[in-house]
């Protein structure tokens, strides 16, 4: 690919940016495109969750009337057993009633033949008074209990006709229940095929859908190839990279390389609470600036790569008035060595600066060995 890009730069056209600038393109129709089908699909599935809602509400009311009917239909049977009871009561006492009038007829005759025999015996009046208040003790005891089955038979009509009105009230509300029945029966049929349509529509919509995400996964295991290799390679560069700095720096104790960073203890760098350069730091920086230039001319320049710079400080405070806390220091180190690095040639869209202050310390120590381990300025080799 080196080799391509040199001969590229001798003679030929380069087609790499215009092939990535239609793959991009590509990426973000196709990206439209789905968020398009997605807007769709959740706007489809509200729509069915409202009526899957309301179906739902339709069935709890169709449930409650089922029990408030099934409530009134097991009054309705309770109140004719009652009002059954009631008529059997009532004939006993119609039945009893009309006994008491036959023996109070029959007390009626006998007192008029034992009147009749005692004036015929010639019994005295004294005897015939006396006879007479019994008999009508007697008619008096029998006329209070007719009085009372009389009492008993009106309070009994009075309660079965009381019954019987509540009787047709209930079998008035038990029709009304029947026809709002009817009408959510018709109401759940019409939600029931505008749901069907709506599914139908739905699995066209999910079908179409799949056909389309098929393309997208094929598309994205093809970019993602594709950013693999672009990774790969450009670790290849950091690679070689950090092994030259490793030829160049040879086993300085300031300077280390830790995974993927290149470290430099801000002492060789910078004096204590300054973010000016010294001599010492310009000539170490200079021999990384030629380094980073002899590898950014053998990286193809399709590679968007960048070298950024992190500044980090130890957690003691530092309150000045070019630097009112870590945060700025840091931030000032990482830029001077980013303008150091541009003024020797390094491009400066290539270079990014950040500082962290004190929260990212690599020793969690408070001796001043850990000091100077925490003050440090990352190099990393990275995509943009």
């Amino acid at each position: 690919m080196v080799a391509r890009s040199r001969g590229s730069a001798r003679g030929g056209p380069d087609i790499w940016p215009g092939f990535v600038d239609a793959l991009s393109s590509l990426l973000l129709v196709l990206i439209f495109l789905l968020v398009v089908f997605v807007l769709s699909e959740f706007l489809l599935s509200r729509a069915l969750s409202g009526r899957d809602e309301a179906l739902m509400r339709l069935n709890q009311q169709v449930s409650e009337l089922a029990d408030l009917l099934s409530l009134e239909r097991q009054s309705n049977t309770q109140l004719r057993g009652d009002i059954t009871q009631l008529a059997a009561q009532l004939q006993a006492s119609t039945a009893e009633r009309d006994g008491l009038a036959s023996r109070v007829a029959l007390l009626v005759s006998q007192q008029g033949e034992l009147e009749k025999q005692l004036a015929a015996a010639g019994l005295d009046a004294e005897s015939l008074e006396s006879a007479r208040e019994d008999l009508q003790l007697q008619l008096a005891a029998a006329m209070a209990m007719l009085e009372a089955e009389r009492a008993t038979l009106r309070n009994e009509r009075d309660k079965t006709a009381a019954d019987h009105l509540r009787l047709v009230e209930e079998q008035k509300i038990s029709s009304a229940a029947q026809r709002q029945l009817t009408l959510l029966n018709q109401q759940i049929a019409s939600l029931r095929l505008q749901l069907a349509g709506l599914q139908n529509a739905l699995d066209a919509r999910d079908a179409e859908l799949s056909d389309k995400n098929i393309q997208i996964a094929d598309l994205g295991q093809r970019l993602n190839v594709a950013l693999a290799t672009k990774v790969e390679e450009l670790s290849r560069y950091r690679s070689e990279f950090f092994g030259r700095l490793r030829e160049v720096l040879g086993s300085r104790s300031d300077v280390s390389i830790e995974g993927d960073r290149f470290v430099i203890q801000s002492g060789v760098l910078f004096d204590t609470g300054r973010a000016d350069l010294g001599p010492a730091g310009e000539q170490q920086l200079g021999e990384l600036a030629e380094l980073l230039l002899q590898i950014a001319s053998e990286i193809p320049s399709d590679l968007k790569w960048i070298l950024r710079i992190d500044g980090h400080t130890d957690k003691r405070p530092i309150k000045t008035f070019e630097f009112p806390s870590n945060w700025e220091l840091s931030a000032a180190r990482a830029i001077a060595v980013a303008r150091y690095l541009a003024a020797r040639g390094v491009p400066p869209d290539r270079l990014t600066a950040a500082g962290f202050g004190e929260f990212q310390p690599l020793d969690q120590g408070e001796t001043e060995l850990a000091y100077r381990r925490n003050r440090r300025i990352e190099l990393k080799l990275t995509e943009r």
